[in-house]
């Protein structure tokens, strides 16, 4: 499952342990595409979280959000690693690493 994080929500939900969040709008086609492999990581003990871009402005600039599919790995709170574009789950595994345990 994909966790829907807010401004309301956000700080509360990535605030303890490994959290993959995933920066998307509505309109971009490469999220649209991505989605379905967010939900496929999310099956396989990942938390995944997804904040809507056009209905959380604060959140995208506080985190210098320019692009969608924008991707930060937060560990407690705090962001440890980024990136961006569409990516395959391979990808995403390989990005993410033994951040997560199996």
């Amino acid at each position: 499952m994909i966790n829907t994080l807010n401004e309301n929500n956000f700080d509360t939900m990535v605030q303890d342990g490994m959290k993959l969040v995933a920066f998307t709008a509505p309109w971009c086609g490469y999220c649209s595409r991505q989605k379905p492999i967010l939900e496929e990581l999310s099956k396989e003990n990942i938390w995944v979280g997804d904040v809507n871009g056009d209905e959380n402005p604060h959140l995208t600039t506080r985190f210098s959000i320019q692009a969608f599919p924008a991707f930060i790995l937060f560990k407690d709170g705090k962001p440890v690693k980024s990136f961006l574009g569409l990516h395959s789950k391979n990808e995403l595994m390989n990005k993410i690493g033994s951040s997560f345990e199996h």
